[in-house]
């Protein structure tokens, strides 16, 4: 009787031999398909997080631009603000932050500066500033594009457009 036990024994040990092995193979197969899941989730949240600080970027510029109206509120009634879908910065013929500048002149080098920041902060943008209602008050529509180079679903065309639009009413 104890001849055929420890027969046994080893039978059941001949049995089970790789069978250790093919559990950890499993295990590390495992391991790698979450660890390709917790880095595309990773990847997805940066695309998203970019995405997000562009938006946030053209709502300050907006806001931006809507304070340098109210500061020069002469100008902005008489709609020296207004300018067509521009992707180029103007120049402002002068440096009214070290010189005295009226209105207009203000103006001109407001939207100088504003599409500079633009260009700086917002990847291949273009921007449009709108009298919508002329007189005083004057209401404005101020519209920033930018292209979002983040969507992966439009990569061949260089991503998506956004768009970010305010609006502002001011008056004398």
């Amino acid at each position: 009787m104890i001849a055929n036990l420890t027969n046994r024994n080893v039978v059941s040990h001949g049995e089970q031999k790789g069978f250790s092995m093919l559990e950890i193979l499993i295990t590390l197969v495992i391991i790698a398909i979450a660890m390709l899941g917790t880095a595309g989730l990773q990847l997805n949240a940066m695309r998203l997080n970019k995405g997000s600080q562009f938006r946030t970027q053209a709502i300050f510029l907006a806001s931006d631009l809507a304070e340098r109206m109210e500061a020069n509120k002469s100008a902005a009634v008489q709609g020296n603000y207004e300018i067509a879908l521009a992707s180029a910065v103007a120049v402002a013929g002068t440096d009214c932050a070290a010189a005295s500048c009226n209105a207009a002149t203000l103006a001109v080098w407001d939207i100088a500066q504003w599409g500079q920041s633009i260009s700086n902060l917002l990847p291949q943008a273009s921007w449009s500033i709108t009298q919508t209602t002329p007189g005083n008050p004057s209401t404005y529509s101020i519209v920033i594009n930018w292209i979002d180079r983040s969507d992966t679903k439009t990569v061949s065309s260089g991503g998506i457009v956004d768009t970010y639009t305010a609006t502002r009413t001011i008056g004398e």
